[in-house]
């Protein structure tokens, strides 16, 4: 299945520093046209689409943004994240740098349904190269006429992933320390300055432009009964051509990464991120789907030199450095599993270590805080049951036994 540019459509089309290219490609007609419907109105269209958040977690945004309006009160937010830190993913830059007005568009666009007259964008310290761009791009929709409603400023993060997760997010852009915080009460009823906030990433945001333009049944028509639309994804790792695609949700790995991507000789491919899952060479024609699997969009395959424990291994280690400390199953269970992955990676691996991951990866799922807890054991179940082997052997190899 060839690609189909939905979100990137303009991507390399369109002068990313002329507000004018972008309107002759129809640029602001979806704000124009969402205007001058109620904001209601709008919300119904973005649910009836059936979009939901493209960060990884998938939530519905049409719920989220009806929320966020419903909430009591005259103080609201937007907050744009655009701190894309998961390993492996590099979309929203690509997007960034290609067609900045689609997300002024979309942030435009959220703000009128939601009610807001205040918009962040939460920009990651390594981006910041794009931040001259997106000011650029916000000063021109604004002389245009296009920003009276909302005004858009940018929040430079310091290099911290776990401000990829949405309540660590506002504390940074409050200027604190970025950690999770409990949950409920959750952002939409209070979120920054504890005011009811609406956080979508953006490739979430670009896409409304094409949803509110063309129709939620437009929108619909492409996916899976609960994954509609396409999504963006950012492939690397053993592939011969690296590089960012858009497909339709659904689609199967096999035709991205072995169809586009030109991968061969398939171990295994990382989806997700550090956090993501691990599909093995038997599972590539498994949809890209949020009913199976699909993350924020970063895809990394690995081929049959690739030793799986050393890769779980350095997965865990991103996570253990990462990890912000808060509660004691993330703190203290990242640095158990890395010690145990170590002794696999070393030779040293014993009788029961493989019991310990297992029943460490439990843990750590049903308690910790945050989705970063709560994900990292990903990585070590999906390589526990499909390269079990490669565990075993080493025990034997330490042990002696088999």
């Amino acid at each position: 299945m060839p690609e189909k540019r939905v979100v990137l459509k303009n991507c390399e089309i369109i002068d990313p520093r002329s507000i004018d290219s972008y309107i002759a490609h129809d640029g602001f007609k979806a704000l124009a046209k969402a205007k001058a419907m109620v904001p209601d109105a709008v919300i119904g269209e973005v649910k009836a689409s059936g979009l939901r958040g493209r960060g990884g977690a998938g939530f519905p945004t049409g719920i989220k943004w009806e929320g966020a309006r419903k909430s009591p009160g005259d103080i609201k937010y937007l907050l744009c994240n655009a701190d894309e830190g998961e390993v492996g993913t590099f979309k929203d830059r690509y997007l960034l740098t290609n067609d900045p007005f689609t997300l002024v568009e979309g942030i435009a666009i959220a703000s009128y349904a939601i009610g807001t007259s205040q918009a962040f964008i939460y920009l990651r310290a390594e981006y910041r190269r794009l931040k001259r761009l997106l000011e650029s791009a916000i000063s021109q929709a604004k002389d245009k006429g296009f920003l009276e409603h909302v005004d858009i400023t940018i929040r430079e993060g310091a290099g911290a992933y776990i401000c990829g997760e949405e309540s660590a997010l506002m504390d940074s852009v409050e200027g604190k320390r970025g950690e999770p915080r409990y949950r409920p009460p959750f952002p939409t009823v209070q979120g920054l300055w504890q005011k009811p906030t609406v956080i979508d990433n953006v490739e979430t945001l670009s896409n409304i432009p094409n949803i509110i333009l063309n129709g939620a049944q437009a929108f619909s028509q492409l996916g899976t009964e609960k994954s509609k639309g396409t999504k963006v994804f950012s492939v690397s790792g053993d592939v011969a051509n690296p590089g960012v695609y858009e497909l339709v949700l659904g689609t199967k790995l096999r035709e991205l990464v072995v169809d586009l991507a030109g991968a061969e000789s398939i171990k295994f491919v990382h989806i997700g991120g550090a956090t993501g899952r691990i599909v093995p060479a038997a599972g590539l024609d498994s949809p890209l789907s949020f009913e199976t699997v699909l993350g924020a969009g970063a895809v990394t395959v690995y081929n049959e030199s690739r030793d799986v424990v050393e890769v779980v291994l350095a997965s865990l280690e991103f996570l253990q450095d990462e990890s912000c400390g808060k509660c004691s199953p993330c703190r203290e269970g990242t640095v158990a599993m890395v010690d145990i992955l170590e002794r696999f990676a070393q030779g040293q691996a014993r009788a029961n270590d493989i019991q310990l991951l297992e029943r460490l990866s439990g843990t750590m799922m049903a308690t910790s805080l945050c989705g970063l807890g709560q994900a990292a054991p990903f990585p070590v179940v999906d390589s526990l049951q499909h390269f079990r082997t490669d565990y075993e052997n080493r025990v034997k190899q330490k042990t002696g036994v088999g």
